[in-house]
């Protein structure tokens, strides 16, 4: 196996030298991760002024969760910017490689990372054999895609996964697990009142025109896919996926400390037949701080979104 990943991770860094820029690849360029901004501004600009890093974006915590919650070997994080991810799971031993559609990320990966991250787009396919991984992590990435794209994405994610998905999606509407969604910094400010009007069975995506957006116009941390927890669980068992409730709850409550329970919209999905040894997690009776994460955000009891006041702004990436 690792003589294969050595293999692979070659055979990727020789093709991604020759990819040429696409249109998301010039989105998520330089500028937004920072490079000719304020680093002390947002300045209501999407992507990140200059305060995105291993802490920032909470890359130990997310790794932690990965390794704390599913008993895998192999993990490939899809839309994993600068690999942080990917960096923490391999310093736990996971064999962890990452892909992200930005030739910039890519280029500027965490060093020890900078041999597991590949340049690749999801919804074009995967440079990965069939049934190849046990977990994929969609860390606040899916929902970059067009609606029209999220059913090729998924069926790809299918194709290649053995076990489980692990997502953080940016959603609205009842959520089965955890805290429900909201519209607050999804949708425009004046569209706000519309949406909270359509009840608890709407499911989305919301129109483009609706979006919530950024100083420049454009739709926030370029998000184009904003729908209900309902909607993207369907989309996920289209494809064969099952959405495993007892998994997210058992999560939320890994992460209910750091007080991202108001950012995270989680889900968990497993492919049929997967090993129900997979999700059986390490040592359930101490916390990740107890197994050794250490992060800056305070081990305090998080407070939740109000479902119905949307006070909660959401998280994205």
């Amino acid at each position: 196996m690792a003589r294969a990943s050595r293999e692979l991770d070659g055979a990727l860094r020789s093709a991604s030298s020759d990819a040429k820029p696409t249109s998301l690849d010039s989105l998520y360029g330089a500028r937004y991760f920072g490079e000719g901004r304020d680093l002390a501004k947002r300045e209501g600009l999407s992507g990140y002024p200059g305060g995105y890093n291993r802490v920032t974006s909470n890359a130990d915590i997310a790794a932690y969760v990965i390794w704390r919650n599913f008993q895998a070997s192999t993990v490939v994080d899809i839309g994993c910017s600068l690999g942080f991810t990917v960096e923490v799971l391999r310093e736990l031993g996971v064999d962890a490689q990452g892909f992200d559609v930005s030739s910039y990320a890519i280029d500027h990966a965490s060093p020890g990372c900078a041999l597991h991250v590949h340049q690749a787009d999801v919804a074009s396919g995967l440079p990965l054999d069939d049934s190849s991984v046990e977990v994929i992590s969609a860390l606040e990435t899916l929902e970059h895609l067009h609606p029209d794209e999220i059913p090729s994405a998924i069926t790809e994610l299918r194709r290649v996964c053995t076990g489980c998905v692990f997502a953080t999606i940016p959603s609205f509407g009842p959520n089965a697990s955890g805290p429900d969604g909201w519209f607050n910094g999804k949708v425009r400010d004046d569209r706000l009142a519309h949406y909270r009007s359509l009840g608890r069975d709407y499911e989305g995506p919301v129109p483009y025109e609706d979006l919530a957006r950024d100083a420049e116009g454009e739709p926030v941390e370029g998000h184009l896919t904003i729908a209900s927890f309902s909607w993207w669980t369907k989309q996920f068992a289209a494809a064969g996926f099952t959405r495993l409730a007892e998994v997210e709850q058992r999560i939320y409550a890994d992460i209910e400390p750091y007080e991202l329970i108001g950012a995270w919209n989680l889900y968990v999905f497993a492919v049929p037949n997967a090993a129900a040894s997979l999700t059986q997690p390490r040592q359930p009776e101490r916390t990740l701080a107890d197994l050794g994460l250490t992060h800056p955000l305070p081990a305090t009891p998080a407070t939740t979104a109000d479902p119905t006041s949307d006070a909660t702004s959401g998280s994205g990436s």
